[in-house]
């Protein structure tokens, strides 16, 4: 069980063909579902309710992921679910305009795994955490405070938009893009002069410019008991790096996910891993599979591919999806269906460039 009592078992517990169904009831059920999926599935040549059957039968749904740039999130709320709080986030907006989802509880239900891990690598409860990313529209924002909460913290937040820097870099105005790093470090550096902090959730290229500030860096190491890196693509030296020079007595941790799939922490390292790092995401709530990108077959084990996201929740049904990444796969856990995934990467097709920034 996680520190609040919340169910842990999300990520590897229950059956992912008994879990499908019951989503696929739910959401395509005329008393529970949502308008916009019942108002879908009479555009198939398909029944979900009858011929979805397994995991491997969701690659029977169109990728209708790109419509949640223009849906009214009225649509996507289930019947079942009407009148109950729900909350919309939406995704970076790297790839066009942002992709709204809804969210009533399962993302928080979900952190229970997320709670479960930080606690097998080590990560202190308790105390103050930082948050060096993302608030306003993106879910990693409340995800980070409520794992805080949960975890028996509080936590600190600066004002953070990744969109403009997307923007700068996207423009070639590199100097404004790392002048508002600074401004965002400024922010932390105000937080960590009065307050004792315990654990910092920051991505990559803003770790970087943290440690890179020689004052900031020596006040918050001092008490770090925990470092969460997630958002953009991590090298093996910088990872290395955070791991064996910057913070080499306390776990650092990395957490792969986006607003479609939710969080995949990285698993406890073993001896036996091919991969420094590797990611779990919650089955079967939320499947990953790492498919070749030209003809759509499960990549073998070891071999690098397109990541294809399943989220099967009662708040939201989002099958099929391809994501704007690629990993390697290393192998799909014992019960499960979905692939845990290593060395995630931007996904380069057709010569476009894609734009991280710092987030």
């Amino acid at each position: 069980m996680s520190s609040d009592g919340m169910d842990a078992s999300v990520a590897a517990g229950g059956d992912p063909t008994a879990h499908l169904r019951d989503i696929l009831q739910w959401h395509f059920g005329a008393d529970t579902g949502s308008p916009f999926w019942l108002r879908a599935a009479t555009r198939w040549d398909f029944d979900p309710l009858t011929d979805i059957r397994e995991p491997d039968d969701l690659r029977r749904f169109p990728d209708l992921s790109d419509e949640l740039r223009n849906i009214a999130v009225d649509d996507l709320i289930p019947a079942g679910i009407v009148g109950e709080p729900f909350s919309v986030y939406e995704s970076g907006g790297t790839s066009g305009a942002p992709k709204r989802i809804v969210e009533h509880s399962s993302r928080f239900d979900a952190l229970g795994w997320v709670d479960s891990v930080l606690t097998d690598h080590g990560v202190p409860v308790g105390g103050h955490w930082l948050h060096i990313g993302p608030t306003g529209p993106h879910i990693v924002g409340r995800s980070m405070r409520r794992l805080a909460e949960v975890r028996g913290g509080t936590c600190f937040t600066v004002d953070f938009d990744p969109r403009w820097v997307k923007r700068l870099i996207a423009d070639g105005r590199r100097a404004l893009a790392d002048e508002y790093v600074q401004h965002v470090l400024d922010q932390a550096d105000l937080i960590v002069t009065s307050q004792r902090i315990g654990v910092i959730f920051a991505t990559p290229p803003m770790l970087e410019a943290l440690c890179a500030r020689a004052s900031l860096y020596d006040r918050l190491a001092s008490g770090l008991g925990g470092v969460i890196w997630s958002g953009t693509s991590i090298s093996p030296m910088t990872r290395q790096l955070l791991e064996e020079e910057y913070f080499p007595d306390i776990p650092v941790v990395g957490l792969y996910g986006n607003s479609m799939m939710g969080i995949a922490p990285q698993v406890p390292r073993t001896e036996r891993d091919r991969f420094p790092c590797v990611f779990r995401t919650p089955q079967p709530q939320a499947l990953v599979e790492v498919v070749n990108p030209d003809t759509g077959e499960r990549s073998a084990v070891g071999e690098r591919g397109r990541v294809l996201v399943h989220l099967l929740t009662r708040d939201m049904f989002l099958p099929n999806v391809l994501e704007r990444d690629s990993a390697i796969r290393v192998g799909t856990p014992d019960g499960g269906f979905g692939d845990d995934v290593a060395d995630v990467q931007p996904l380069l097709t057709d010569g476009q460039q894609v734009v991280e920034g710092v987030y």
